[in-house]
């Protein structure tokens, strides 16, 4: 891995009206009824202090808007100063931020700017991971609603920032109709069609689909994208020449990193993968006095 990798195009930090509520329930977590106790205790309440943000393993970097965020909110005069964009890879050891101001601040907001980084940074790097693994076919690595409840908006980031594409980020952004939508419907037709005749023109339809024979009966009259859900790599490649380009496709199911390149060179246009929010591990990151 390089020591600085080119970052994705420029994906702005959330919006602070977004991140404010979750950032805030963060710290009142930490500091509880009365405030970090430690450094009242020990420090000079005006003692300086320059800390370093360091990653102990190679990765990706993300989860700096929550995070400088948690400084702002303990101390508007901290500064936060970026060593290294979001975005881009890093080897182990490498710092991503240098903090300044008063130590009782930063040590105060240290766990939870930490805990925002290490996730949403081992969320980006695990993307990357699976976004390098296939390189060279036209496959998008896509994102799924396993998410961490109330950290959606910030997970869907971490994926952008590692190279994947987020898909819905809730149940009112597109029609997606699943196995037990078809099943409550009476079947893939009458799911289709009702869901043709209630979308407006803005709103894409997906339908899942388990067989070759399902995936016939929708192709009668075509979605916006298909989701070919736990099929083998050689079902796949049948389904995708069925389509013949009538509709986008997305494989998903059970993907690893030991199966998602076989998957891609199926050639699916999308390949969703849960794990990417719901099992990415925390990267090791640490605050050091600089």
């Amino acid at each position: 891995m390089s020591e600085l990798n080119v970052a994705p195009a420029h994906i702005p930090p959330l919006p602070d009206v977004v991140l404010e509520p979750i950032v805030r329930l963060a710290l009142l977590e930490d500091l509880g009824r009365g405030g970090d106790i430690t450094s009242d205790a020990v420090l000079d309440p005006d003692a300086p202090m320059s800390a370093l943000v360091r990653s102990r393993q190679e990765g990706c970097s993300a989860g700096y808007d929550a995070a400088r965020l948690a400084l702002r909110l303990i101390d508007p005069s901290a500064s936060w100063i970026s060593l290294q964009p979001e975005g881009v890879s890093f080897r182990a050891g490498a710092g991503l931020v240098r903090l300044e101001g008063r130590a009782s601040s930063l040590l105060a907001c240290e766990r939870v700017a930490l805990n925002f980084m290490g996730r949403l940074s081992g969320v980006a790097s695990l993307t990357q991971a699976y976004v390098r693994a296939v390189d060279g076919y036209r496959a998008r690595i896509v994102c799924t609603r396993k998410t961490t409840p109330g950290h959606r908006a910030l997970e869907k980031r971490a994926v952008r920032l590692g190279g994947g594409v987020n898909h819905r980020l809730g149940l009112d952004d597109a029609i997606l109709i699943k196995d037990n939508h078809i099943a409550a419907a009476g079947g893939v037709r009458q799911a289709l069609e009702r869901a043709r005749a209630h979308v407006g023109h803005l709103r894409a339809v997906e339908i899942e689909v388990d067989t070759l024979d399902q995936l016939e009966e929708v192709l009668a009259t075509p979605p916006d994208a298909v989701l070919l859900d736990n099929m083998s790599p050689e079902t796949l490649e049948r389904a995708v020449a069925m389509t013949a380009g009538r509709c986008k496709t997305e494989a998903s199911g059970g993907v690893t990193l030991d199966t998602v390149r076989r998957i891609a060179a199926a050639g699916v246009d999308f390949i969703s993968v849960g794990a990417l929010t719901h099992s990415a591990p925390c990267l090791d990151l640490g605050l050091d006095i600089d």
